[in-house]
């Protein structure tokens, strides 16, 4: 090698470091992500025979995107108003699902999955339908269960659990925050439910759901229980038609600000004079703790069965209601994801 080209080599040397060198934390900024996200998430699908086949279903035939945002001027539509509201006649759809939508969902860390351990005070036989032959089973609470251990009520069996929120226009249940915090820590899939109190306008008590309830994205949809209270102040029974119109009016609003479509919860005398037939396009939870809900509520599908409202479970002093999903444990993750 000849010392006249030693400079040159050294020199190219330096200028290569200096390439590479040059990548500091100013050259990363056009990584970072934007902060602007989508207030839109894909609609459940409502089971209309098992749920694994809803979801084969949902796959091949992409639904439309729940709607979660302001209107738009381009997507300016045509609203009815009910009850001082204006309510979209039809929901603009926010974007296109993807080709793969499980490609996402694949990514979601899945929970463990804990089996039932739960007692009952006044178990029920409900022979070959039994509760215990489905996999994930949840739990719902108010202020009633008062402290709660959620850690070990969960490795009990409370894979999920729906707490109350609120009631009517006005009340907030003491316990929901306590509830609401733990149960997330103690690694619960938690959804929030409203009780409907039928002398208040359904806007109202919306409004006041949404107020006292945040938009968590892992949360599970909210839940509006509709039934017959024979304690309430409010003693006036609306006829068929204005119960179904205030419950459509007030799960118009939770779903155009949570981007997820409610689970109406009911019992069987509510059922039987206002929504056998109603809400097709709606997942529904049953209460039914002396049968099956296909002996009760024939013909209807349902995406969760409460069986009983005598359940006993260390973590919890008294008793409490018990509930199951209608499908497999894969059915459950697969749902979770999609919501």
């Amino acid at each position: 090698m000849r010392l006249s080209a030693v400079p040159a080599i050294f020199l190219a040397g330096l200028l290569v470091a200096g390439c590479t060198s040059s990548s500091g934390p100013e050259s990363l900024v056009a990584g970072v992500p934007s902060k602007e996200t989508t207030s839109s998430v894909v609609q459940a699908p409502v089971p209309t025979a098992d749920v694994g086949a809803v979801i084969a279903q949902a796959e091949n035939h992409p639904e439309q995107l729940a709607w979660a945002g302001q209107i738009p001027q381009s997507q300016a539509f045509e609203s009815v108003t009910t009850e001082g509201m204006a309510v979209p006649a039809e929901r603009p759809v926010a974007m296109i699902m993807p080709e793969n939508p499980t490609s996402g969902a694949s990514r979601i860390r899945r929970a463990q999955i804990y089996g039932r351990q739960f007692r009952d005070a006044h178990p029920i036989n409900f022979g070959k339908a039994s509760p215990r032959k489905l996999a994930v089973h949840g739990v719902d609470v108010s202020r009633w269960q008062g402290e709660m251990d959620w850690a070990r009520l969960r490795t009990q069996g409370a894979n999920f659990a729906y707490i109350k929120a609120t009631d009517g226009g006005d009340h907030l249940d003491p316990m929901f925050k306590t509830n609401w915090k733990r149960a997330k820590d103690a690694g619960l899939k938690r959804g929030a439910y409203h009780f409907f109190y039928w002398c208040r306008t359904a806007g109202e008590q919306a409004d006041w759901f949404i107020r006292n309830v945040p938009r968590d994205p892992d949360a599970l949809p909210p839940v509006i229980d509709v039934e017959y209270n024979g304690e309430s102040s409010c003693k006036y029974r609306l006829s068929r038609a204005k119960a179904i119109e205030k419950m459509q009016v007030f799960m118009d609003k939770l779903e155009r600000h949570y981007g997820k479509r409610p689970v109406i919860y009911t019992a069987p005398d509510f059922y039987r004079d206002n929504l056998t037939g109603e809400f097709k396009d709606y997942p529904f939870w049953l209460r039914s703790v002396a049968a099956h809900p296909s002996q009760v509520y024939p013909g209807r599908k349902w995406l969760f069965w409460q069986y009983s409202g005598s359940g006993l479970s260390h973590g919890v002093e008294g008793r409490i209601d018990l509930n199951v999903f209608r499908g497999s444990e894969a059915d459950w993750h697969d749902w979770v994801a999609r919501n």
